[in-house]
């Protein structure tokens, strides 16, 4: 049977990343919309656009993937060093690891005695998880995997920067900024509200300042791409 902070550290782990995965989508939304807003402002040209929105979706999903990669690495690779430090301190020092516990639960505001007995069931039972659970906050068998965190990244992006490329693409040429605009609003909603679902904050307050975000992207690079487009035509 799993202990409480067992649990909630899974359950958190879970949160972040469901968490990572709305806002994966997210920036794949942004990004794409932004990169084909500005495209269809320079030219009618639905080669051009097609090109310039798959380019960007390849590249950011891309990106994403290899930014996640190297920071969860990063972060892996700083949790299984302190754990194995933690193995060899427990190894050579078991008395003094031990009290460090104690003192531990002692400064959370448990008895000295209760203290105590936690300690030594918990050594008993597994003196290494103990330690870094209460220490690090860590689960010694619950470490990120990189590979994993970069293909949810990946796939989030992908996702979320299908939208606005599919609407562009698809739509007929004298309404396809509209289409975008209404399928990337709609697309921003929904992220908006499950990434303050998630993270228990207010959800009209995420909604609207994704989507203020989201329209503010879109117009700067549209403008920019409608200038640039009368300038060399």
């Amino acid at each position: 049977m799993e202990s409480p902070n067992t649990e909630k550290n899974s359950m958190s782990a879970k949160l972040n990343q469901l968490r990572a995965a709305v806002l994966g989508a997210n920036d794949g939304i942004v990004s794409t919309s932004s990169v084909v807003m500005g495209v269809a402002g320079a030219t009618d040209s639905s080669q051009a656009i097609f090109t310039a929105g798959m380019a960007a979706l390849v590249a950011g999903a891309l990106s994403m993937a290899v930014g996640e990669y190297v920071s969860v690495s990063s972060q892996s690779d700083a949790e299984k060093a302190y754990i194995e430090n933690e193995k060899m301190m427990l190894k050579l020092h078991p008395d003094e690891e031990f009290e460090q516990l104690v003192d531990a639960y002692r400064q959370r505001g448990i008895s000295a005695k209760t203290a105590r007995q936690v300690a030594t069931e918990l050594t008993e039972k597994d003196a290494l998880a103990a330690h870094v659970m209460v220490e690090r906050s860590l689960d010694k068998d619950s470490i990120v995997s990189p590979v994993q965190a970069a293909v949810a990244s990946l796939i989030s992006f992908t996702v979320g920067g299908l939208i606005p490329f599919v609407a562009v693409i698809v739509s007929p040429n004298d309404i396809k900024e509209i289409v975008t605009v209404v399928a990337v609003l709609i697309a921003l909603l929904i992220t908006g509200y499950f990434s303050a679902t998630v993270g228990g904050a207010s959800r009209s307050r995420a909604m609207l300042r994704v989507i203020a975000g989201g329209l503010l992207a879109m117009a700067i690079t549209y403008v920019v791409g409608l200038l640039f487009g009368i300038q060399f035509s």
